[in-house]
């Protein structure tokens, strides 16, 4: 299956420097995710953010925040976006496909894609805007995901993707902007 424009909203998970900091190559996923987060901005993709307990671990990192108009801040105190019930489930019942990013890749979005699966919805996790603590934990989850029906991708099958063809105004513009 591929992501279809007319169907996906990106979802970027817990992206909050607390947490963020302690994961390896955090500025990597943080830049990604940033990639993520411009392209589906500049094709008009719905965003959301999901913040895991504010009250502790404190706001979403700013230089994600800058990089949407208007962002959509889900804040949450289970590890899944999806299990809060209310208005976030319905929030997460408007899109047929979901593509996530960013952290816990074993906690928060590997349950949130699980969760999105068990919905019915089609999950696209991108492999190179997620990170864990620790690898294996990642790499465990990857594995997990994998198995339960979600499509892992990177960045650049998305840009693909959801431009689907080359020589157009909209294609030329991305390329120049996306892929350096």
């Amino acid at each position: 299956m591929k992501i279809d424009r007319a169907k996906v909203a990106l979802l970027v998970i817990d992206m909050q420097p607390k947490v963020l900091r302690l994961v390896p190559d955090h500025q990597k996923i943080l830049q990604n995710c940033q990639w993520l987060l411009g392209l589906c901005e500049d094709l008009e993709i719905a965003v959301r953010f999901s913040a895991h307990y504010s009250n502790g671990l404190g706001p979403i990192s700013d230089d994600l925040l800058a990089c949407s108009q208007k962002p959509t801040i889900i804040n949450k105190k289970y590890f899944s976006c999806v299990e809060e019930g209310g208005d976030t489930a319905r929030e997460f019942g408007l899109q047929e496909q979901w593509i996530l990013c960013g952290i816990e890749t074993h906690a928060c979005v590997m349950l949130t894609a699980l969760d999105l699966v068990a919905a019915g919805k089609q999950v696209f996790v991108v492999i190179d805007a997620v990170g864990s603590r620790a690898e294996i934990d990642k790499s465990a989850a990857l594995s997990r995901l994998l198995t339960a029906g979600v499509i892992l991708v990177t960045r650049e099958m998305v840009l693909f993707e959801l431009l689907r063809c080359a020589g157009t105004e909209e294609f030329k513009a991305c390329s120049k902007k996306y892929l350096k």
